[in-house]
């Protein structure tokens, strides 16, 4: 679902790269129009927002320079609008005049179209006029270089006759998005950003570090198996999974492992252990294996490592759980400054992910499908307490050696716990596929 396209702007003195973020959207498998995208800098804060037909950010921050480069550099800048309806615009600059060709291949690389001419220096602008595929790459090329792009449809394609003509010079730089919005936005390497696209009243969320140009895809089914991965079998279980927007999730909580008393500590001794609610095996079957936090995470401390899920499943970590929230939650969105708050938060969500059966007072829609049960929990020092009334997650995020992030669901409130405790507890586990 992820592409990369590199994508340059040299300067003379030091490198001034730019990075194209092109954003998309599905419903399952069906193109879905994006209304907006907001996209925040958590490291350095600060936001823009995208709005249709608009989908491309590009982002400028300045690197090392390189031999060679400079600011007259020959370029493919991304076409505009994309996803494309009828026909959209590529804009080229051409450093000194000199024969020109361009290619056009599909998804499987058969080429769609050739075209060559000679142009002058300066930007010059092509006109593109898509068949009846869903994506398409455009590369030209100067004097042995050569630029890429991608090119997306919007909804089922056109006639599938396919064009691409000469629309003139253009004396502009393509304006993919307001300057001002673009020069408001800071960006280094190795930032992380938290893109959340809206569409039809709904919101699909996500988090990258981008090392380079990347197409997203917003996911917006909701309540289905996750396409791919509709059922997982690990350990001797088979888990189903659950799609929540741009999440894939296990719909249950783990059961891996073998049982040990809840007076015993977890060991690194290679083989997985769990507790099982009063020591009774019947509730792990129900509820699940409570985990202490090194257990969990196969005593590994980096954030999203797999610990004891599946492979290409990780433990999620504390920010994945609180797009979560934003996600379901009706009146609190991704990115709400409210989620990174400790005590019970939201307005719905917590009501929204709790399963219709298995809990005191019986309280729970289990709108997306999540299905959170009450595990209970497992002490410091041996007890168990909480089943029917609360469940309690561990996040692959510690705040020091001693303690890590936990969210947390009760049966009597509407949004979700969010605290960090010791790492001795035994909570419940909940994995998160590798998007």
């Amino acid at each position: 679902m992820i592409l990369m396209i590199p994508s340059l702007m040299m300067s003379a003195t030091g490198q001034t790269t730019s990075i194209d973020l092109t954003f998309t959207a599905v419903d399952s498998l069906a193109w879905v129009q994006l209304d907006s995208i907001r996209v925040v800098n958590l490291t350095q804060g600060g936001d823009t927002v995208l709005y249709w037909p608009d989908t491309v950010l590009t982002v400028h921050y300045v690197g090392i320079s390189e031999p060679g480069d400079d600011l007259n550099g020959f370029r493919v800048f991304q076409n505009h609008p994309n996803p494309v309806t009828e026909q959209t615009s590529i804009l080229l600059y051409i450093p000194d005049k000199d024969r020109v060709s361009m290619l056009v291949t599909d998804l499987t690389g058969r080429v769609a179209f050739r075209y060559e001419r000679v142009l002058d220096k300066g930007m010059h602008s092509m006109r593109f006029i898509p068949g009846s595929g869903n994506l398409y790459f455009f590369t030209a090329g100067w004097r042995g270089k050569t630029g890429s792009i991608k090119i997306l449809m919007a909804g089922a394609g056109g006639s599938g006759k396919i064009s691409l003509e000469y629309a003139g010079n253009a004396e502009y730089l393509p304006e993919q998005k307001a300057m001002q919005a673009v020069q408001a936005f800071t960006y280094a390497p190795g930032d992380e950003l938290l893109y959340t696209g809206h569409a039809n009243g709904l919101e699909s969320g996500m988090q990258d570090i981008p090392p380079e140009s990347r197409t997203y895809t917003f996911q917006f089914a909701t309540n289905i198996l996750c396409p791919g991965s509709p059922v997982v079998e690990y350990e001797g279980y088979e888990y189903k999974t659950i799609q929540i927007f741009n999440q894939c999730w296990l719909n249950e909580n783990l059961r891996a492992g073998t049982m040990i008393s809840g007076t015993e500590e977890m060991s690194d001794d290679g083989i997985i252990e769990k507790y099982c609610y009063n020591d009774d095996p019947a509730l792990c079957s129900g509820y699940g294996g409570l985990y202490q936090w090194d257990e969990a995470m196969q005593y590994a401390t980096q954030q999203g490592a797999r610990g004891i899920c599946p492979p290409g499943w990780h433990v999620p970590s504390d920010d994945e759980w609180k797009i979560l929230e934003g996600m379901v939650d009706s009146q609190y969105g991704i990115g709400d400054p409210l989620w990174n708050s400790i005590d019970y938060r939201g307005h719905d969500a917590g009501t929204n992910l709790r399963s219709t059966y298995g809990w005191f007072g019986g309280t729970g829609t289990n709108l997306y499908g999540f299905t959170a049960l009450p595990g209970g929990v497992r002490s410091e020092d041996g007890s168990f307490g909480g089943a029917v009334y609360s469940g309690t997650w561990w996040t692959s995020t510690q705040t020091d050696m001693e303690n890590a992030w936990q969210h947390g669901i009760g049966y009597a409130n509407t949004g979700l716990y969010h605290g960090y405790v010791m790492k001795e507890r035994g909570f419940s586990v909940r994995c998160l596929r590798d998007d």
